[in-house]
């Protein structure tokens, strides 16, 4: 049966935009108002239904993904609120809007992240187990926790704040994408497919599909921030992009992307919704997720 990607992301992010909303129902809390600020103000949702579309491809029902992909959102945009930070990156927007620390100031931007994470992983708890086996949702929340934890996406974010401008080391630049980025797309694949109790070899490929896919997005967003306007004094903090230029680092951009296409093949993955993830990272394609 042949699917309509677009269609299938709209719907499935129309239904993942209201479960967010439930687990962030509005109380008399400033925290609360900050985390709803940063969740609910948009976002790609890219990693959330990337789980849903790699667990459906499977046969997971919804109902069973869906508290995962939001424990998976929430710790993505924990770490936007912190990144953002003037101690972090010291980016005053977000999402077309004023990042979370100017609009509630520092301090409550802070709890709110820690908010934020800590819902993720309330939420994984109460979370359904795949097929009654706690066994096997213990491993998917504690891939998630290692992602996003401090052999994953909290180094991956120190070894960004800390890399030397005069370093142009292919690999340092691959290393920190791998942990700050690519790490939670990854798992996000791997993940709905657990879920689902899927064949060993296709959790493997999916697991390579995820780390390459997670690469291309990242470096895709550099090139995007070649270009982007910077405010007077903003200081350009080196990235891939720039480091290999235009012309290569657009090559590599797609020699990853057909290495996650290849994760696919392998193990005879025929979806129109993983592919289309791919085909939305393309140098030449706006991206629509």
């Amino acid at each position: 049966m042949t699917v309509n990607p677009e269609r299938y992301l709209e719907q499935a992010r129309n239904r993942l935009e209201q479960a967010l909303a439930s687990y962030l129902q509005p109380e008399d809390s400033p925290v609360m108002a900050a985390m709803r600020y940063s969740v609910l103000g948009g976002g790609k949702r890219f990693r959330p239904l990337l789980l849903l579309a790699s667990g459906q491809h499977f046969g997971a029902a919804e109902e069973l993904l869906l508290p995962y992909a939001c424990a998976l959102e929430l710790i993505h945009n924990y770490s936007l609120i912190h990144d953002d930070l003037p101690l972090m990156d010291n980016d005053d927007f977000r999402r077309g809007q004023p990042s979370c620390h100017k609009k509630f100031g520092e301090a409550l931007a802070l709890l709110a992240g820690d908010g934020l994470l800590t819902l993720a992983f309330e939420i994984l708890a109460a979370a359904p187990a795949p097929g009654h086996c706690c066994q096997l949702k213990d491993r998917i929340t504690a891939e998630i926790a290692m992602a996003a934890g401090a052999r994953g996406m909290i180094a991956g974010q120190w070894l960004d704040i800390s890399f030397n401008p005069d370093n142009r080391d292919l690999a340092a630049f691959e290393e920190t994408a791998l942990k700050k980025t690519a790490g939670l797309i990854r798992v996000a694949a791997v993940s709905g497919a657990r879920l689902a109790a899927a064949p060993a070899e296709a959790v493997a490929a999916l697991d390579g599909y995820g780390r390459y896919l997670g690469l291309a997005f990242q470096l895709r967003d550099d090139l995007q921030d070649l270009d982007r306007d910077r405010l007077p004094g903003q200081a350009f903090r080196p990235n891939l992009a720039a480091v290999l230029g235009l012309k290569a680092a657009s090559k590599l951009l797609s020699d990853w992307l057909n290495l996650a296409l290849q994760e696919l093949r392998r193990a005879d993955i025929d979806s129109e919704i993983l592919t289309f993830f791919i085909n939305q990272l393309q140098p030449d394609r706006e991206n629509q997720l």
